[in-house]
C-alpha cells in the first residue's frame, strides 16, 4: 500500500511539473532560494533609498555648512557630531547626505548604461542571428575584438576620448563595453531557435522571414539576455565608479556619486579612511545584490534544472 501511494505521488508530481510553465516553476524555486531573497532585499533597499534620497538626506549635499571645521593644512575634517552622524568631507559638506544622494546617481548610471548596452546588443545580435552569412561573420568579428580587450580598459579608453567628461560620457563608455556581451548571447540564442519545431513549422507554412524572426525567434531568445542584464548591472556600477574615481566622470562635485566620492578622498585616505570605506562598501554590497539575483535567476530559468 505504501509503495502504491509513493508511485501515485510521483505520478502526480510529474503531471504537475509537466503542466507548469518554466516561468512558474522558476518562481517557485526562487521563492525558496535564500540567495535570491538576499539579493532581492539588497536591490530593493538600494532602489528605495535611491528614489527617496532627496527626502531622506538630512541636509543639502552641496552645502558646505561645516566648512569652519575644515583645516586643510592639517587634513582636519568635521567628525561625527549631532545632526551629522558621519561627519563631513573635505569641503565641509554633510557626508551622510552625499552618500544617500550619491546612490541615486549610481543607479542612474547603472540602469542607463545597461539599457543602452542592451539596446545595441539586441540590434547586433538580431542582425547576426537572423541574417547569418557575411553579416554574422562581420558582427561577430567586431564583437570578438571588443571582447578580447579588458572591459575596464576599453571603457577607460572610450571615456578618455571625450573632451568634456560628464555623467553621460560615463554611461556611454560603460554601455559600449556591454554591447558585445548582449550581442553574442542573443546571437547564440537565436541560432538555437532556428532549428526549433515552431520555427521549422512556420517556415514550412510559408511565413515570411521577418515575421519568423520578430514573432518566433526573437521573443523566445530574450530570456537569457534579460537575465544577463541583471548581472551586467553589477558590472556597470563597478566600472562607472572606477571611471569616476579616475576623474573621467561628472566634474561637478556638487552632484555626488559614489565613485567620485572615492576619488575625492585620496589625499586624506591615510588619516580619514572612513571617507573611502563608506562608498566602497556601498558599491560592493549593491554589486553583490545584483550578482546574487542574476545568478539565481539564470539557474532557475535553465530548463535543465527544472524538476
Amino acid at each position: 500500500m505504501a509503495l502504491g501511494v509513493t508511485k501515485k505521488e510521483k505520478i502526480d508530481g510529474l503531471a504537475e511539473s509537466a503542466g507548469t510553465s518554466l516561468a512558474a516553476s522558476a518562481w517557485k524555486r526562487l521563492k525558496r532560494s535564500p540567495v535570491f531573497l538576499i539579493g532581492a532585499v539588497i536591490i530593493g533597499i538600494f532602489i528605495a533609498i535611491s528614489l527617496l534620497s532627496p527626502w531622506l538626506a538630512p541636509h543639502n549635499p552641496a552645502d558646505p555648512m561645516l566648512i569652519d571645521q575644515v583645516v586643510k593644512a592639517r587634513n582636519e575634517i568635521p567628525l561625527a557630531q549631532p545632526g551629522h552622524p558621519l561627519g563631513g568631507d573635505l569641503q565641509g559638506r554633510d557626508f551622510l547626505s552625499r552618500l544617500l544622494v550619491g546612490s541615486q546617481q549610481t543607479l542612474i548610471v547603472g540602469i542607463g548604461a545597461t539599457i543602452i548596452g542592451l539596446s545595441g546588443g539586441l540590434i547586433l545580435g538580431t542582425l547576426a542571428g537572423a541574417l547569418g552569412g557575411w553579416v554574422d561573420s562581420l558582427v561577430m568579428r567586431v564583437v570578438d575584438v571588443m571582447l578580447s580587450l579588458p572591459s575596464l580598459l576599453l571603457a577607460f579608453s572610450i571615456a578618455a576620448m571625450f573632451a568634456r567628461p560628464s555623467q553621460f560620457t560615463v554611461i556611454l563608455a560603460v554601455a559600449i563595453v556591454q554591447i558585445p556581451v548582449f550581442a553574442r548571447l542573443l546571437r547564440g540564442s537565436m541560432l538555437a531557435q532556428r532549428h526549433s519545431d515552431h520555427v521549422l513549422a512556420a517556415t514550412a507554412l510559408g511565413v515570411k522571414k521577418g515575421a519568423i524572426v520578430f514573432r518566433h525567434m526573437l521573443p523566445n531568445s530574450l530570456g537569457p539576455v534579460i537575465v544577463q542584464s541583471t548581472l551586467v548591472l553589477a558590472t556597470a556600477i563597478i566600472e562607472a565608479a572606477a571611471l569616476s574615481f579616475l576623474g573621467l566622470g561628472n566634474p561637478d562635485d556638487r552632484v555626488p556619486e559614489w565613485g567620485q566620492m572615492l576619488g575625492d578622498v585620496q589625499k586624506v585616505f591615510d588619516t580619514h579612511p572612513h571617507l573611502a570605506a563608506w562608498p566602497a562598501v556601498c558599491i560592493i554590497i549593491v554589486a553583490l545584490g545584483f550578482t546574487l539575483m542574476g545568478e539565481t535567476l539564470r539557474e532557475a530559468l535553465d530548463p535543465k534544472n527544472r524538476r
